[in-house]
């Protein structure tokens, strides 16, 4: 489920979420990718394309393994190996641009405006401080809104979209280099236009899409870049270059590499091995130490001391020496810190299902109007922001004493920042000498100096601060994440949270005289409480968080904080990313099915109604088949008269157990008799006048026996098995609908491919006649092969024949049709399939299981009929 786990509507004081609703009849269930009333669940919709990480072992990838080697298999490695170290560095080069332009506009916006205040305090012109900062704000914002309208995608985080790759689903235009752009530059701007989004999100897809289009050397947004690059023409290898640019996006947003490889593990990444993970570590460690390398020389002057290692730095978490009681946890903080984790799950879930309303409502209501409606929506966004961070820093905030240490910057924050920069932090506005303003303090200053502050000030932020800041970050992060910029989450929600940690802190020591608590600690535990609870990971934002501090003994607390988070959350709804996954109805593959879907078999889900061609068939067939349907693969099928005895009187076949009814027979001759008829738009008056010759003329009545009708009347079936044995109008009803017996799979990409090159011969030749193609030719129009729709077929004679043998796979994975609902999905999605054969034991193929028909909402819909028929 999208919202709930339960099966009725819950509002509770913490969170208000919609569950499933028992009225939905499973033949509603499976109309997938409908939305039926505004409270339901959007449905995995059915137009998403998978990739195929299952290799096609046909001739031409045959005839390529024959010229491998020993020697040439190392050569392959090597180059994976080099391509992996530049997806690296060419990630860390862009989290450098990023975090330079940032900065940059950043200290000149907040340099003139807070110059502009502490001139108008004593003028009285605090108005035209706001308008200054509004027009900064509102023309970044604008900028950044104007890019997400050049490429839609580019909006958000990117990481649902991410995680769908990994999984196995294509999602159009994800991995473009105009995405890349259009992301670049769109969180530069939203970020230095004050939005409560983060830079570190859209670092992870970022890298992605230099993971994605470097190993191809050419790109479709820059048609003219192409190079001789005969390697990685898969999907099989482009989903492991997009996992290690994933990967070393989390590591360069964060220094963390091992973070960053459990992440591409853990959030969505269906196929692994051990030399994935080898690589992939390997690219994150490029990706670090690149940015660390360039920014440390950049800031500090020393290049090559690599003392900044990712966007976001924690800084060292260090007791003062002075002060000997201080711990920075005991085993006794433990109870708090679950307590903190219980109440972080709660806030997550709350922020989850506050944000999916307003996605929901965004779709109803915005993205249908004209695109312009968008950009006001992200403008009216930065302003109200902008009012409130203003109003905030200059009303509400409450003058604090400094200590002597955050003076001249505690020994903490000198380890990673320089006096100068903590001086430069802390606000003053409105306060005598030797105080703060502490809500301008985290208002008036970039997220990253903010949560340091959190972290590390010694000085003290009032209660009532802390949750006046608490409140409105919650309130106004929730509404921008969804706006059209690109946006990252992890920052915001680490904000929110160590604001939360250091509120409980200070209650602690104020009204429980807790002195020996370490508030930094408490900070980073409701950071990591808060962030969890969004976005529910576990492993892999353990790690990250623990390389951010570079303090190993925050491990178990973290670890404990996380998955008590979690298991809050969970009971409430799902992660800020699987819901927005939801919205976009992608038929995401879990890591398991529920217990109770072993009662299903292969044969209660599979498709039984196929869509085949035979291994030699005409061009006029494909052409029909590929214009009337939309699979993007087809079984490769001759007949199996042997058991067409049994299968037309309607008996249970030996084999599988599974009832051939005369329904499925009146399917399939409705099915053909369709395309028969659409061979008459072919631009061929050869191939009308052969189609109006078997062609019946009258439509039958509705009210007579169809079945009888079918036997009366004949359609054109596919062309037979040899080029010798055309249709013949003497066929019978057992003739024209038999067993089809089992050969392979060819896909939708190699038959337009196959009619593009012309690989075809005629009835009078030997299909030995027919051009072969190589493994290159036909990978070389990967991954936008050519649509049957733009075919010009006034190039292709009808009545030739294609042998598609040579092409397809001749063997798939497949399942007998007795194979239980989890073994299907464990195959399908462990092995990264597309498509899934349901073969029975005499060979014959009887259905195909798609991811559709794995999906959640999928096999609830069939669970429901199956205890309908008991």
């Amino acid at each position: 489920m999208a919202g709930c786990r339960g099966s009725l509507c819950c509002c509770c004081r913490w969170c208000c979420c919609c569950g499933e609703r028992e009225t939905r009849t499973p033949e509603e269930l499976t109309i997938l990718g409908e939305t039926q009333e505004e409270e339901d669940e959007i449905l995995p919709r059915k137009d998403y394309e998978s990739l195929d990480y299952d290799r096609c072992i046909n001739d031409p990838y045959l005839e390529v393994l024959e010229t491998m080697d020993n020697k040439k298999g190392r050569r392959y490695e090597a180059v994976k190996w080099m391509v992996v170290f530049a997806i690296g560095v060419c990630t860390g080069l862009v989290g450098l641009l990023v975090d330079f332009f940032v900065r940059l506009f950043t200290q000149f916006k907040f340099g003139v405006v807070q110059t502009s205040v502490e001139e108008c305090s004593q003028k009285g012109c605090l108005a035209l401080s706001l308008l200054e900062l509004l027009g900064f704000n509102l023309v970044f914002v604008f900028l950044a809104s104007l890019l997400v309208l050049i490429e839609p995608v580019a909006a958000g985080s990117g990481i649902p979209e991410i995680k769908c790759y990994l999984n196995g689903v294509k999602v159009p235009g994800i991995v473009r280099l105009r995405t890349l752009l259009c992301k670049v530059f769109g969180v530069l701007f939203a970020v230095a236009g004050g939005l409560f989004v983060g830079k570190e999100g859209p670092m992870i897809h970022s890298g992605a899409v230099v993971g994605a289009g470097l190993p191809q050397f050419q790109s479709i947004s820059l048609r003219k870049i192409q190079f001789n690059f005969p390697y990685f023409r898969s999907d099989r290898d482009k989903r492991d270059f997009v996992s290690a640019g994933a990967a070393a996006g989390v590591a360069a947003a964060f220094g963390a590499p091992i973070g960053g490889t459990l992440f591409s593990l853990e959030e969505g990444s269906s196929f692994w091995n051990q030399g994935l993970t080898w690589k992939v570590l390997f690219c994150s460690m490029s990706a670090t130490f690149t940015l660390n390398f360039f920014r440390s020389g950049i800031q500090f002057g020393s290049w090559g001391s690599f003392q900044l290692p990712g966007l976001l730095n924690f800084g060292e978490f260090k007791c003062s020496d002075s002060d000997k009681k201080c711990h920075l946890w005991t085993a006794m903080d433990l109870g708090f810190f679950v307590v903190m984790g219980v109440i972080g799950g709660l806030l997550g879930a709350t922020f989850n299902c506050l944000n999916k309303r307003l996605a929901k409502y965004r779709m109803r209501n915005v993205h249908p109007k004209p695109k312009l409606v968008r950009v006001l929506e992200s403008l009216l966004v930065s302003l109200v922001t902008t009012v409130v961070v203003f109003v905030a820093s200059m009303v509400l905030g409450e003058c604090r004493q400094m200590s002597s240490s955050s003076q001249i910057g505690n020994g903490s924050f000198q380890l990673q920042v320089t006096s100068e920069d903590v001086n430069s932090s802390i606000k003053t506005f409105f306060c005598p000498n030797e105080t703060y303003n502490d809500m301008a303090t985290l208002f008036f200053n970039p997220q990253e100096s903010a949560i340091l502050q959190l972290f590390h000030q010694d000085g003290t932020f009032s209660a009532v601060t802390l949750g006046l800041f608490f409140v409105l970050y919650f309130l106004l992060a929730c509404w921008t994440y969804g706006v059209s910029v690109p946006s990252g989450l992890f920052v915001p929600s680490l904000l929110c949270g160590a604001a939360f940690g250091r509120l409980v802190a200070n209650v602690l020591k104020s009204y429980i005289g807790l002195g020996h608590i370490y508030s930094g600690t408490f900070a980073l535990i409701g950071a990591a409480a808060f962030l969890g609870g969004v976005v529910r990971m576990t492993i892999s934002l353990t790690v990250i968080l623990i390389e951010s501090t570079n303090e190993i003994t925050y491990g178990l607390p973290i670890m404990v904080t996380l998955m008590v988070a979690k298991w809050t959350g969970d009971f409430f709804n799902k992660g800020i990313y699987d819901i927005h996954v939801g919205l976009r109805g992608v038929p995401l593959l879990e890591w398991e099915t529920e217990v109770e879907m072993d009662k299903l078999r292969a044969s209660d889900i599979m498709e039984p109604n196929l869509t085949y061609v035979y291994p030699h068939t005409r061009i006029q067939s494909l052409v029909s088949i590929l214009r009337t349907t939309v699979h993007h693969a087809f079984p490769v099928v001759t007949e199996n008269r042997g058991n067409e005895k049994e299968f037309m009187k309607g008996n249970q076949l030996i084999s599988n157990n599974i009832r051939f009814k005369k329904s499925s027979i009146l399917t399939r001759a409705g099915e053909q008799r369709k395309r028969s008829q659409s061979m008459k738009s072919y631009p061929s008056s050869e191939l009308r006048n052969m189609c109006d010759e078997h062609l019946a003329p009258e439509e039958p009545a509705e009210k007579e026996d169809l079945l009888q009708q079918m036997l009366e009347r004949r359609y054109t079936p596919y062309p037979n098995l040899y080029p010798d044995q055309s249709p013949s109008e003497d066929w019978t009803m057992e003739e024209r609908f038999r067993p089809l017996t089992f050969h392979g799979l060819v896909l939708r990409s190699q038959l337009v491919t196959l009619l593009v090159r012309g690989v075809c011969y005629s009835e009078s030749q030997s299909s030995a006649s027919q051009p072969r193609l190589s493994y290159a030719e036909m990978a070389e129009d990967y991954p936008r092969y050519p649509d049957i729709h733009d075919l010009d077929l006034t190039l292709l004679n009808p009545r030739m024949i294609v042998d598609v043998t040579p092409y397809m796979n001749p063997s798939p994975f497949t399942v007998s049709p007795n194979t239980h609902a989890s073994q299907v999905f464990n195959l399908f999605r462990t092995m990264g399939l597309r498509h899934l054969p349901v073969v029975n034991a005499v060979g014959e193929i009887v259905g195909i299981i798609t991811r559709h028909n794995l999906t959640h909402e999928f096999l609830q819909a069939r669970l429901r009929q199956h205890y309908q028929t008991l």
